[in-house]
């Protein structure tokens, strides 16, 4: 590796440590000619499949409009960074896995769900209503019934995404 400081062709590794998560490799070395020290980090490169979009066009997979798409859905929620990093790793991990050169968005967005499922509730309708372009409040409801059919026990974890109505109540 050339040094940065002075473009000398050999440099010497001093310490190697692995990150926290164990995906990357933190090097600390030194130049042999002007002795200025500085971190490498070495991570595996693997290819992640082609995203479809709805349209047909074709993009390559974008780990940072993930993550955008996961702090949209939680602003202002109570989910801790570590657990939306767990997340986006499943997510990826699922398409790592998948040994497909290309995926469908739509598989992108059902793969981001089941996370915000798992994270919070708001978070999850919020999403999936941009997702499946719901246009009125009965699609929101609908969801919403659903989501509190699919988690039962979770009403104790956070309030209640619905009032509890005479007409609710009749077909609950």
């Amino acid at each position: 590796m050339h040094c940065p400081f002075c473009q000398h062709e050999d440099t010497r590794v001093i310490d190697s440590r692995v990150s926290d998560d164990g995906t990357t490799i933190r090097r600390r070395r030194e130049c042999e000619q002007c002795n200025e020290r500085f971190n490498t980090f070495e991570t595996a490169e693997l290819k992640l499949p082609a995203v479809v979009k709805s349209d047909g066009r074709r993009e390559s997979f974008d780990e940072r409009k993930l993550r955008t798409s996961f702090s949209r859905a939680l602003q202002k929620r109570p989910v801790a960074s570590d657990e939306v990093d767990l997340a986006v790793r499943s997510v990826i991990d699922d398409l790592r896995r998948s040994g497909e050169r290309e995926i469908a968005s739509m598989h992108v967005g059902e793969l981001v769900m089941r996370e915000l499922k798992k994270l919070d509730q708001v978070a999850y309708v919020r999403f999936a209503s941009v997702y499946r372009s719901f246009e009125d409040v009965q699609a929101f409801r609908e969801e919403i019934e659903k989501l509190e059919r699919d988690l039962p026990g979770l009403e104790t974890l956070q309030l209640p995404l619905l009032e509890e109505t005479p007409a609710r109540k009749a077909r609950g």
